[in-house]
């Protein structure tokens, strides 16, 4: 799944009219990040775009396929990620909607994320307001006949 320098630079152009744009190592390709949110895979010489329920019928409508990998128990696993479609690789301006998709995805799940993060934060908060702090053993009391010696 090893991508071309050249590729990997072409990507980062289409997306580039986005915000700041990054990619790093990982998936056996590579990852690629505006304002530091994951919003695509480069691999196998090709670009997937993160979908999302509100953005997968519009990708599949232009002929899209899902980011497949085989696991290690030899399944195929699907990822959140579709192709780009074929002429929106040809230009930034073309990309311009699939990758607003693809931010708009995103962001959803970044907010999807943190709801999460917080309801179990406020649940963890809520579990320890209701039980009862832990007594604290009693002290044994002091013997007072004790006489002299």
């Amino acid at each position: 799944m090893s991508n071309s320098p050249d590729f990997v630079n072409h990507c980062l152009e289409l997306l580039a009219p986005l915000g700041a744009v990054r990619a790093r190592r990982m998936f056996g390709g590579h990852g690629l990040y505006v304002d530091e949110l994951f919003i695509a895979i480069v691999a196998g010489e090709r670009l997937f775009l993160k979908v999302d329920a509100e953005t997968r019928a519009a990708f599949e409508g232009a002929g899209c396929g899902p980011f497949t990998y085989a696991t290690q128990a030899g399944e195929t696993g699907v990822m959140s990620y579709f192709n780009a479609p074929d002429e929106a690789i040809e230009s930034p301006m073309l990309m311009q909607p699939w990758a607003r998709l693809a931010l708009a995805a995103a962001l959803r799940a970044r907010a999807a994320t943190a709801s999460k993060a917080s309801a179990r934060a406020a649940k963890k908060a809520a579990r320890s307001v209701a039980r009862p702090a832990a007594k604290a053993p009693a002290a044994k009391p002091r013997r007072t006949d004790r006489t002299p010696s």
